[in-house]
């Protein structure tokens, strides 16, 4: 009988070593030799992800001295997995998944003629993976548009299985889209007749359970506040519902560790008492302007998907762009970490690029496993190396005096500054 019970698998072997993560009680059991299911990713995903690899085994190695590693297992999606199985992503990989609670890929190119409008989100969707979790710093020595890029220390919860990702629409000029116009015209609504329809539907469930994700990372985490973002001005019954279930959350579920903004003021004079998180809400658009003129005074955003997608990547771009942009989606047991950028095939193969998303998605990945001097390690290995100069072309042509190495190489420069 295979040690790995219930593993149910098509088309490749299970892995040879390493053991299962288990949740016990509602909390997470993790083994001194996780296995971790991979994705190499396409295009640039054969530079990336090995890069990535040799950084946080380097890392482990040094934390716990041989008593703890990573038992990396590939599993296959995109390009790889249809040469070799014909579908872009095997039931064998969404499997492998589910079991060991964990993984991590490189970027994936959805092939074009059919199957998944995207993989990223069908591994999302599929996998009810329901928060997309980026956290934003900036690195000394990248250049940034900010005049001060180290105020920027965010994470973005953005809820990833509704609002626009539910994808419902009708075509303009067809039967179907036609009787959707004609039904909302008889509730009272005004179209055009040459409009083409989407809905976009936020519902108690997503909101509530991605509000309290990012709420319970702030107590874990010791953050000062959680912020609710959302165009409830204008849509009331979806955005605006998204900021009232979340205040609900806040209020019912940690009302003895949250406050409102209103009763910041109106109770404790704009002192935020010791041990307390301040729950607040800003308007999408005002958002974009508060990451960029007053930084320092957000740490966690929780947004519904479409507005989370765009002020993910604002943010990004605020400290040097996606480059150093990690990624996870996540649900309540099953955490999936990603380079939040394209594949870039023009590069592939020529160990040229920057891997520091997929590593810094990495370093995500050892914080869940509860690794934290691991995950430490890693990011001042990269502090180190990006301050000595030391980096990929993107990050050399944009600074005076820096030393341009390859992808393998700047993996490389980190471990030694470990």
């Amino acid at each position: 009988m295979s040690r790995f019970e219930g593993l149910q698998l098509k088309d490749i072997a299970a892995p040879e070593r390493g053991e299962r993560i288990e949740y016990r009680n509602g909390k997470q059991i993790v083994p001194d030799e996780p296995v971790i299911p991979y994705v190499e990713g396409d295009g640039i995903g054969l530079d990336i992800t090995p890069a990535m690899k040799t950084v946080l085994d380097a890392a482990v190695a040094r934390a716990y001295g041989g008593k703890k590693r990573l038992a990396w297992w590939e599993i296959f999606a995109g390009e790889k997995a249809m040469n070799k199985f014909g579908t872009a992503i095997p039931d064998d990989s969404f499997n492998a998944l589910r079991y060991f609670r964990i993984g991590i890929k490189g970027p994936l190119t959805t092939p074009v003629g059919g199957g998944f409008r995207s993989l990223n989100v069908a591994f999302r969707q599929v996998l009810d993976l329901y928060a997309c979790v980026r956290p934003v710093r900036w690195f000394e020595g990248v250049p940034a548009p900010l005049k001060r890029p180290q105020d920027v220390d965010m994470i973005i919860f953005r809820e990833n299985t509704e609002d626009l990702y539910a994808g419902i629409e009708w075509e303009q000029g067809t039967p179907e889209c036609a009787k959707v116009i004609e039904f909302l015209r008889g509730m009272g609504a005004k179209v055009r007749d040459d409009s083409g329809i989407g809905i976009k539907p936020i519902s108690v469930t997503g909101s509530k359970r991605l509000v309290r994700m990012a709420i319970q990372y702030a107590v874990d985490h010791k953050k000062k506040s959680v912020t609710l973002v959302h165009k409830g001005n204008i849509m009331k019954f979806t955005e605006g519902a998204f900021l009232k279930w979340g205040y609900e959350v806040a209020k019912e579920e940690f009302g003895s560790v949250c406050i409102t903004e209103k009763e910041l003021f109106d109770i404790y004079n704009g002192v935020q008492p010791e041990g307390k998180i301040v729950v607040k809400d800003r308007i999408a658009d005002a958002m974009f302007q508060q990451i960029l003129l007053r930084p320092a005074e957000y740490d966690v955003l929780a947004t519904a998907n479409l507005n989370g997608d765009y002020i993910s990547d604002a943010l990004a771009a605020s400290v040097g762009g996606l480059g150093l942009a990690p990624g996870a989606n996540m649900n309540d047991e099953v955490a999936f970490f990603e380079a939040t950028h394209g594949t870039a095939p023009k590069y592939a193969g020529q160990d040229k690029v920057n891997p520091g998303s997929l590593i810094l998605s990495g370093v995500l990945m050892l914080e869940h496993l509860g690794w934290q001097e691991a995950a430490d390690l890693v990011v001042k290995g990269m502090e180190g190396a990006i301050r000595d100069g030391i980096v990929t072309y993107d990050l050399a042509r944009q600074r005076e005096g820096a030393t341009e190495v390859s992808c393998s190489k700047f993996a490389q420069a980190i471990c030694e500054r470990m």
